[in-house]
């Protein structure tokens, strides 16, 4: 094939431009240690706390102790992030989670069987996950332009499931050889890849206002709301939000999926491969799209590429909760994946190009809130709902009700479908010498530590 034909091929598989910049480079590699190693812990805090009590009640309620502690996190640390320099509140959070990593080493090194102590450190571990996540995302938006938001945004995703699916199968391997004790400092010594590529980024102080003052001024506290305040005066935004929300709390039937695999595929009560399966199928789409992703990323309709994959998404869900045969139900999963990756994008793309960079960390705190949130409303509502009517019948009627709640916002908010990236770098961006690259490109990057479950929509 000649050298025309192989990069026009190229350009139909993974975007790696944005990895052409110094800074977004180093901070894109050094997650993908970050992404596998920091995972762990996902795996070995549970492990621990059911060894420790016999109870999955106490596993339960460590994970809403880490949701509260990361919604806190997200709030008042993107409040700190317009007014600090997000490099220094960024390596704090990391700073943070490689000091929680290494005090559950320590209280696993010295035999430890405190519930409480445990409980706090999860705390913390939530702390300065909501933290990272919040910073990350309004800091690489300073570090390049913007027409390559979505092929970094992309790559930062495809890193984070990769690590959901390998992190937890290489504890799973370790635990038994090396103890839980080891993997958490494991999880430690990972981050410092992840310290190694925030301390190179650019100073990012703050910047003045473009907005009326109203979302900046005032107590801590409403600083700290004022991310839902600018989201709430822009219809577009607004849209954007409820179309996500939609596509998580109709559409994510991952509280049924256990139910599923038990009683319609003829898998084994309390586990086994055909669950294994099905929590697989969706990250497996995730990841399978994200290798092809310069299918999308170059697309400036980014407005209707994401109501139009939230409705697939619908789709996908209405198909899922109708197939009677694993084969069909793991393809509706993977292929959900797949057009969830392109939503979440998009969502991510358009909400950093239409803000103001004094309120970007406000605002990324108010969606991880969301993003966050959304998902366990979607399990409580699927699993109160699937006990009374059923999974199948609950999980149809969610992924119809999503394509019909999209379409009701599209039609409500006309500039959501007619939304187009502008053309060339915004207005926000830095010009420092290491953040100017050769070419136009921009770049979005997830905190690559610390993975969600594998059916959690991407933050």
């Amino acid at each position: 094939m000649s050298g025309p034909g192989l990069r026009s091929l190229g350009a139909y598989t993974l975007d790696r431009r944005p990895l052409a910049i110094a800074a977004y480079r180093r901070l894109w590699i050094a997650s993908v240690v970050g992404a596998v190693g920091g995972s762990f812990s996902v795996v070995a805090i549970p492990a621990q706390l059911y060894a420790v009590t016999g109870s999955s009640a106490a596993v339960g309620g460590s994970a809403a102790v880490s949701l509260a502690a990361l919604i806190v996190a997200a709030l008042w640390t993107g409040a700190a992030a317009d007014a600090r320099d997000r490099r220094t509140v960024l390596l704090a959070g990391y700073c943070g989670l490689a000091l929680t990593y290494a005090g559950l080493w320590a209280q696993a090194a010295l035999g430890g069987r405190s519930v409480p102590v445990l409980l706090v450190l999860v705390a913390c571990q939530g702390l300065s996950f909501g933290a990272v996540m919040t910073t990350m995302g309004a800091a690489v938006p300073r570090l390049v332009p913007a027409d390559l938001l979505p092929a970094a945004t992309s790559l930062s995703s495809l890193v984070r499931y990769a690590g959901s699916i390998l992190g937890p199968l290489l504890a799973g391997v370790l635990i038994p050889v090396v103890g839980l004790g080891s993997l958490y400092l494991l999880d430690s010594v990972a981050l410092l890849a992840v310290l190694w590529a925030v301390v190179r980024l650019p100073p990012l102080p703050p910047r003045p206002s473009r907005v009326p003052p109203s979302p900046l001024g005032g107590s801590p506290f409403r600083r700290a709301l004022g991310g839902f305040r600018y989201l709430a005066a822009s219809r577009l935004l607004v849209a954007v939000v409820a179309v996500d929300l939609a596509a998580m709390v109709f559409g994510m039937p991952a509280a049924l999926l256990p139910e599923l695999a038990a009683r319609t595929y003829g898998g084994t009560a309390g586990g086994g491969p055909v669950l294994g399966l099905l929590y697989a199928a969706y990250p497996a789409g995730v990841f399978a799209v994200g290798l092809v992703s310069g299918t999308f990323t170059r697309v400036r309709r980014h407005g209707a590429l994401l109501a139009a994959a939230a409705g697939a998404w619908g789709a996908t869900v209405v198909v899922f909760g109708l197939a009677s045969r694993l084969w069909l139900a793991l393809t509706a999963l993977a292929l959900g994946g797949a057009v969830n990756f392109v939503l979440s994008t998009f969502r991510n793309v358009i909400t950093q190009a239409l803000t103001d960079d004094a309120l970007r960390g406000r605002i990324q705190g108010s969606l991880t809130v969301v993003t966050i949130g959304g998902p366990q409303v979607g399990n409580l509502l699927h699993g109160s709902a699937g006990s009374a009517f059923g999974p199948r019948a609950v999980i149809a009627a969610g992924g119809l009700l999503t394509a019909v709640t999209v379409a009701v916002i599209a039609r409500a908010v006309p500039e959501l479908w007619q939304y187009t990236a502008p053309a060339g770098p915004p207005r926000t961006q830095d010009r420092s010498p290491a953040s100017v690259p050769t070419r136009p490109e921009t770049a979005g990057l997830g905190s690559g530590v610390g993975t969600p479950p594998p059916l959690e929509h991407l933050p």
